[in-house]
C-alpha cells in the first residue's frame, strides 16, 4: 500500500477513535475537571451578570441621537416594506379600538376633573396627532403611544393646585407642559435614556404588571360594580352588559388560543389567532346590538363628541401670557415630576418592547424616541392637549400582533412545534392606526357612537390579561397564591417547564421573598397612584433600581439566585 494512502487510512481511523494524533498537530479532547477557581470565577461572573453594564449616563451634545438616526436610517425602507402584509390588517382592526378605547375613556374623566378644559375630543385628537408623528419619527415605530393614568391623575392634581393659586389651568398647564418638555428634549441631546440600562427585569414587571392590573381593574369595576352590583340597574341590563363584555374577552381569547391547535392547518389556525382580537371585538358589538334591537335592553354606547371642537368652545391655542410671570417660573417645579414621570413611562416601555424575549433584529433608539416624546410635549402643551407618552399594554399587544410563528422541528426531535420566531418590525400599523383615529374623530363619530361600551370593557380586558403572557413576575405570583393548588415538585420536575421556570433552581424562600416585594411594590404603587399624594408616584418608579441593588448589598439575594429570578 503507497505510504499516502496508508497515512491517509490511519488519519480517517483516529478521526472515528475520537483521537487526532500529536504527531498530525492535533490533540485529542478530554472533559475538563472543574475546578474550586473555576467555581469561583463562575459566581464572580454571575454577580456581574446581576449588575448593569457600566456607560456613560450622559454623553456629548447630539452624540446618541446622532448614533440613533444613523442606525435605524437605514431601514426606514423595510420598516414599510414589512408592514404590507395581512397581519398588518388583523393588527390595524385590533388596536385601533384598543387605542381608542382608552383615549375616550381617558378624556371623559379628564374633561369631569378639569371642568371641560381637557376632555374627550382633546384626548382623541392627540392620539391621532401623536400616534401618526410617533410612528413615523421614532426609532422604535412597535411601541404604541396613548394617554396613561398616572398622566392622568397628575394633570387632576395640576388643576387643583390652579385652582388654589387662583391662576388659570391652561395656561399653568402649558407653561409646566413646556418645562417639561424642555427637560425632556435636553435629556435626549445628552443621552440621558443611557440610563435605562440599570433597568432590569425587576422594574420592568413590576411596572408592567401595574399597567396590566389598571386595565383589568378597570373593565372588572365597570362590569361588576357598575352593572352586576349596581342597585340602580335592571337585572336585564345588567346581565347584557356582562354577556356583551364576556362575549368580547371570551371569544377572542379562545380564537387567540387556536394558534396551537394541532388539528387545525397551520394557516387556518395562524388567522384565526391573527384576527382573534378583532373578531372578538365584531362579536361583542353584534351581542350589544342584538341586546338592543331584538331583547328591548339598550346598552350604554361610546361617548364620542357629537362635533369636532374644543370639549368647553375654548379656541385651540392656549393663551401663555394670561400667566403671570412668577408663575410661569413656578411651574418649572410641578414639570421636574412630569418629565420623571414621562421619562421612566417611556424608556421602561420601549425597553420591555426591545426585550430579547421579543426576538427584535432592527437597532434601537432611546434618545430618538425620547427626543420625538419631547417636541410632542411642548406642541400638546401649547393647544391644551393631554400629555401622550409609551403605553405598556398597547405597546405589548401590538408586539404580539405583530409576532410571526414558524412550525420548527427542535434538533433530536420528529415531529414539528409551533415555535415564536420574531416580529414584523415596521412602521405601517401605528400609523394607519392612528390615521384611522384621526378619520373616525373627523368623520365617523355617529358610527362609532352606536359601539356598545360593553365589548369594549371586554376589550380592555383582554388587553390587561394578554400582556401578562410571558410575565415572570405573574406567574411567580399565581404560583405563591395557588398554595396547594399548585404542585411546585412537578412543576420543578417537568422538563418542559424549564425554559419558562429559570428560577426552579432558586430556593422556595428566596423565590417567595423575592415575589413578596414584587407585590408589595406593586401595591403601594397602586395605592399611592390613586392617593392625594399621586404626584409623587414617579420617585417609587425611580427608586426600583437601587432597592434591586440594595437586596445584592445586603445579602437578602445571592448574585447567583438574582441571575435566575432577574434574568432577561
Amino acid at each position: 500500500m503507497a505510504p499516502r494512502q496508508l497515512l491517509a487510512l490511519l488519519y480517517a481511523a483516529t478521526q472515528c477513535a475520537g483521537f487526532r494524533s500529536p504527531r498530525l498537530g492535533l490533540r485529542r479532547k478530554l472533559p475538563r475537571i472543574p475546578k474550586l477557581a473555576d467555581t469561583a470565577t463562575e459566581l464572580a461572573t454571575a454577580e456581574k451578570a446581576t449588575e448593569p453594564a457600566k456607560v456613560k449616563l450622559v454623553e456629548g451634545f447630539g452624540v446618541g441621537i446622532r448614533r440613533d438616526v444613523k442606525a435605524r436610517l437605514p431601514f426606514y425602507k423595510s420598516d414599510i416594506k414589512d408592514g404590507v402584509s395581512v397581519k398588518s390588517v388583523s393588527a390595524l382592526l385590533y388596536l385601533f379600538f384598543a387605542c381608542l378605547a382608552p383615549a375616550v375613556a381617558f378624556g371623559s374623566v379628564q374633561g369631569a376633573t378639569t371642568k371641560g378644559a381637557i376632555g374627550a375630543v382633546e384626548y382623541v385628537a392627540s392620539t391621532a396627532i401623536c400616534g401618526v408623528v410617533y410612528a413615523l419619527a421614532s426609532a422604535q415605530p412597535l411601541t404604541i403611544i396613548g394617554s396613561t393614568g398616572p398622566v392622568l391623575a397628575f394633570t387632576s392634581v395640576l388643576y387643583g393646585l390652579s385652582t388654589k393659586l387662583g391662576v388659570p389651568f391652561l395656561p399653568l398647564y402649558a407653561w409646566t407642559g413646556l418645562w417639561s418638555s424642555l427637560y425632556l428634549f435636553l435629556g435626549s441631546l445628552f443621552s440621558t435614556s443611557n440610563g435605562v440600562t440599570l433597568l432590569t427585569r425587576f422594574t420592568d414587571e413590576i411596572f408592567s404588571n401595574l399597567i396590566s392590573t389598571i386595565f383589568v381593574y378597570e373593565a372588572a369595576r365597570d362590569v361588576v360594580f357598575g352593572a352586576l352590583l349596581n342597585p340602580s340597574m335592571a337585572a336585564s341590563e345588567a346581565f347584557a352588559v356582562a354577556a356583551t363584555a364576556c362575549t368580547t374577552f371570551g371569544s377572542a381569547t379562545w380564537l387567540a388560543a387556536r394558534r396551537g391547535a394541532e388539528s387545525l392547518k397551520r394557516g387556518v389556525r395562524n388567522f384565526l389567532a391573527d384576527f382573534a382580537p378583532a373578531i372578538g371585538i365584531c362579536l361583542g358589538i353584534l351581542a350589544g346590538g342584538w341586546c338592543g334591537s331584538r331583547a328591548g335592553v339598550p346598552l350604554q354606547k361610546l361617548a364620542m363628541p357629537a362635533t369636532f371642537s374644543t370639549t368647553s368652545g375654548r379656541p385651540w391655542l392656549v393663551p401663555l401670557g394670561t400667566l403671570p410671570v412668577k408663575y410661569r417660573w413656578l411651574a418649572s417645579l410641578p414639570a421636574l415630576m412630569v418629565a420623571v414621570l414621562l421619562f421612566f413611562d417611556q424608556n421602561i416601555t420601549v425597553r420591555i418592547v426591545n426585550a430579547e424575549s421579543n426576538k427584535l433584529k432592527k437597532p434601537v433608539g432611546y434618545h430618538q424616541d425620547l427626543l420625538v416624546v419631547s417636541l410632542l410635549a411642548a406642541g400638546c402643551s401649547v393647544v391644551g392637549f393631554p400629555w401622550l407618552v409609551a403605553a405598556t399594554v398597547r405597546s405589548i399587544n401590538h408586539v404580539r400582533a405583530n409576532s410571526v410563528y414558524e412550525d420548527v422541528i427542535q434538533e433530536g426531535e420528529c415531529e414539528s412545534s409551533l415555535e415564536f420566531v420574531g416580529c414584523k418590525e415596521q412602521r405601517v400599523t401605528g400609523l394607519a392606526i392612528h390615521a384611522a383615529i384621526g378619520g373616525a374623530l373627523l368623520f365617523g363619530r355617529k358610527t362609532l357612537a352606536r359601539t356598545p361600551k360593553a365589548a369594549l370593557m371586554g376589550l380592555f380586558l383582554y388587553l390587561g390579561t394578554s400582556a401578562l403572557k410571558g410575565n415572570q413576575m405573574f406567574a411567580r405570583s399565581t404560583e405563591l397564591l395557588g398554595g396547594p393548588l399548585v404542585d411546585l415538585d412537578a412543576l420543578d420536575a417537568s422538563p418542559s417547564k424549564a425554559k419558562d421556570r429559570p428560577w426552579a433552581s432558586v430556593p422556595r424562600n428566596v423565590t417567595r421573598g423575592f415575589t413578596l416585594l414584587q407585590i408589595g411594590l406593586l401595591a403601594s404603587m397602586m395605592l399611592l397612584k390613586n392617593s392625594p399624594l399621586g404626584v409623587g408616584f414617579p420617585i417609587i418608579i425611580a427608586a426600583l433600581g437601587p432597592l434591586r441593588s440594595l437586596m445584592l448589598k445586603t445579602k437578602l439575594v445571592k448574585p447567583e439566585e438574582m441571575a435566575l429570578l432577574d434574568q432577561d
